[in-house]
């Protein structure tokens, strides 16, 4: 199969994701029962005050919103990295239930594409010889999801997975700080910027400086900085 492409959609959301979380807040700092605060909510633009709750560091608000995506085209090297965000929920496309004898999607990384043609072709032989040996193995184990989930000990990283996956909001403020650094690897920053371009759609005012530490003060890679700072807070504001 030849390589694929990253695509990101956003499956589903909380239903008005930005008046569940002003409510929540305002749970904490009024006496107003809830038929009173949801009327207040329902009301008033709620805009400043959650800019406020935000900018305070009142958090906690925001992990009654909650978003899940569809992820395709990405690697199972990118499954072991974005699968250390624990407070979040996975669902992957599964290697031993799913036989991939018919052939397999892989990523091919943009710096061997950088080297040319040559290397690209070199690749894909590589691909190839992968996907013979999964097929051998799975003869030589038989069928059933035995074989697959044996033969697959010789698929690579580059073997493309489809994922569903679940955070609240202030998990993905974390993620998109980490993630969509310069400095983090090309393919998760790839997929953290485009789930941000998303969320921005539908929630505006939470996801307003979210992105990489840098957008909102100094950056918190130190010397490791990779010294576009400038560039980096153009791009995230005009995602």
């Amino acid at each position: 199969m030849p390589e694929t492409h990253l695509h990101v959609e956003l499956l589903a959301h909380t239903p008005e994701p930005e008046k569940t979380c002003a409510l929540a807040a305002r749970t904490c700092y009024s006496a107003m029962e809830y038929d009173e605060l949801k009327a207040l909510v329902d009301e008033k633009d709620q805009a400043a005050f959650l800019r406020r709750i935000v900018a305070s560091g009142h958090l906690s608000v925001l992990e009654h919103a909650s978003f899940t995506f569809g992820i395709s085209g990405v690697s199972r090297a990118l499954l072991a990295q974005i699968t250390r965000h624990r407070i979040a929920s996975f669902s992957v496309q599964s290697q031993r239930y799913v036989s991939l004898a018919e052939g397999f999607g892989y990523i091919v990384p943009p710096r061997i594409r950088d080297l040319g043609e040559d290397a690209v072709k070199e690749f894909e032989s590589q691909m190839a010889q992968m996907q013979t040996w999964y097929q051998d193995w799975q003869e030589k184990l038989g069928k059933g999801e035995g074989s697959n989930e044996d033969a697959r000990f010789v698929l690579p990283n580059a073997c493309e997975t489809h994922i569903t996956m679940t955070m609240n909001a202030r998990e993905l403020l974390h993620f998109f700080s980490l993630r969509c650094c310069n400095r983090a690897q090309w393919e998760i920053r790839a997929l953290a910027t485009e789930m941000l371009r998303l969320c921005k759609q539908v929630s505006p005012v939470i996801f307003e400086s979210a992105g990489p530490g840098c957008v909102r003060g100094a950056c918190p890679e130190g010397a490791k900085s990779c010294g576009q700072q400038a560039e980096m807070r153009l791009l995230y504001k005009n995602l």
